[in-house]
């Protein structure tokens, strides 16, 4: 028979626990026992127990006072308190000394047996439950995927496979987390053959089932909150997901509340250049080359792609008739945000802050030039802890509890979501095509048009041309694009890295989360 527990029990009284100690060991667990809390401090520092029962009424040394040393030397190991009332300062000192539990006299052993679930084999007991809870719903996911004719409802399966991803993460049962990753990846691929068949209506055909899309998000849904609130500041953390919103939203709990918890739809490529730069000016890319083209430079010309976003946005708040107090901030260096809380007046003054974060993106990249990195983040399930890590320490937390102090509505948002590459798909290219692993434009590009989405007239889908023959291709779900020449030591490189720019649920189903402060 398998231990169920190896217990330490305290008692003064151990003589009469007898019966109670044979019936658990009966029941599988290893019991230890000693009357006297000197013995136990000596018996928990030789042996690394799953629980300890601890009298709290003792001779000598008592419960209380033997409980922060037995802490000090086993500070994970849960304690049970056993007393024989329930007054309040000494349950007041025990659960101040983070006891795990207490119970009150007389013991029996059913009460110990409850105990050891609850404390000892709860994770255990939970991923169990989650496993069959993910079984049972595996064919209920799947037929939507089926049926889903509409973003709304693809954002409903996304939600759904994100909740599990989070779930199943801490599962001991690798067996189920390899169906999960079959069942997304089954799952992205027909959101992928969905996008195809929808995207040139989306920018060309608006209509009640089309999405908000990035350059409409402004008008759609930001600028309906800036107007409905004395002060908002909108956050975009560049290559921010859904899963990784939910890795720190615990943490914002005891500042805000979650008014809006919701997605829009990034535009293609979902890269900066194109999808942040559609955000600000509310317009597709065609069309700001075409208005201000002395702004926009396409992906083979040299300068910096995202320079004039302040200008693009002012200029869509004037011709909306907005007037607002603005503030506009980009943050690429961990001293800008230091910066910015030194000055924190301006965002406090007015009406409508915008704050550019843009160290995910950095990480992102940095992973893919890092090898300690990449093995820290060889995973969304790790990439998501790096992310909560990050956050739990950066100036962004902080930044945002100033601003629930004083009373301002954040948006959080992204210009689009990153995914993780692991299945090559090779092109060719001349020496103006794009370098992106995630789509390519150029004149001159030859592939096998069943291994991505082909789009050979860019202004169908508000893509401007660098001449007059270039063409625009995506990599689908998992897949990258690599050239022929040297292809076997780029998959090396690239292979497991995150990339952006293609289609897949995590790149362009972006959360749009607005929170309401609690103050």
């Amino acid at each position: 028979m398998s231990t169920l527990a190896n217990i330490l029990w305290v008692d003064d009284e151990i003589e009469l626990l007898k019966p109670h100690i044979l019936t658990l060991k009966n029941k599988g667990c290893q019991v230890d026992t000693c009357n006297n809390g000197y013995d136990a401090i000596d018996m928990v520092t030789d042996t690394a127990y799953d629980m300890i029962i601890l009298d709290e009424m003792m001779p000598g040394m008592t419960g209380l006072e033997t409980l922060p040393l037995i802490k000090d030397i086993r500070p994970t190991t849960p304690v049970v308190m056993v007393t024989k009332s329930e007054e309040e300062d000494i349950m007041d000192k025990a659960i101040g000394s983070k006891i795990a539990d207490y119970i009150i006299k007389p013991v029996n052993p059913s009460q110990i047996l409850l105990l050891i679930k609850k404390h000892v084999h709860s994770r255990q007991l939970v991923t169990e439950q989650a496993t069959a809870d993910y079984r049972a719903e595996f064919g209920r996911i799947s037929q939507m995927a089926d049926n889903a004719t509409t973003f709304r409802q693809w954002c409903n399966i996304y939600r759904k496979l994100v909740s599990w991803d989070i779930e199943l993460s801490a599962s001991a049962d690798d067996s189920i987390k390899e169906v999960l990753q079959y069942q997304k990846n089954e799952v992205n691929q027909s959101f992928c053959r969905f996008v195809c068949r929808q995207y040139k209506s989306w920018i060309n055909e608006r209509d009640e089932s089309t999405p908000v899309m990035s350059h409409t998000l402004m008008r759609s849904n930001i600028l309906p909150v800036v107007d409905t609130n004395p002060k908002t500041t909108l956050l975009l953390i560049d290559n921010f997901r859904y899963d990784q919103w939910r890795a720190i939203s615990h943490m914002l709990n005891g500042y805000y509340n979650v008014e809006t918890d919701d997605f829009y739809c990034s535009i293609l490529p979902t890269a900066t250049q194109y999808a942040r730069n559609s955000i600000f000016a509310g317009l597709m890319p065609v069309s700001i080359d075409k208005l201000m083209p002395n702004k926009w430079l396409n992906d083979n010309e040299e300068g910096g792609k995202n320079m004039y976003e302040e200008d693009f946005l002012r200029r869509q708040l004037s011709q909306m008739g907005k007037d607002y107090r603005i503030s506009f901030d980009k943050l690429v260096r961990p001293e800008a945000g230091r910066k910015l809380i030194d000055n924190i007046r301006r965002v406090y003054d007015a009406d409508f802050s915008i704050i550019i974060y843009n160290f995910l993106d950095i990480l992102s990249h940095a992973r893919t030039e890092t090898e300690i990195l990449r093995q820290l983040t060889e995973d969304d399930a790790s990439f998501r802890s790096l992310t909560r890590s990050w956050f739990e320490h950066s100036e962004l937390y902080t930044l945002l509890k100033m601003l629930s102090e004083r009373g301002h509505t954040v948006i959080i948002t992204s210009d689009h979501g990153t995914v993780r590459v692991d299945n090559p798909v090779r092109v060719q290219g001349d020496r103006e095509t794009s370098a992106n692993l995630r789509y390519k434009t150029g004149r001159n590009l030859a592939y096998n048009y069943k291994e991505v989405y082909e789009i050979t007239k860019p202004e169908q889908i508000g893509l401007p041309s660098s001449n007059l023959t270039s063409s625009y291709i995506f990599a689908y779900n998992h897949d990258f694009l690599v050239y022929n020449n040297d292809a076997n030591r780029h998959i090396r490189y690239y292979r497991d890295t995150f990339q952006h720019g293609g289609i897949s649920m995590e790149e362009m189903i972006v959360p749009f989360i607005v929170l309401q402060p609690k103050r």
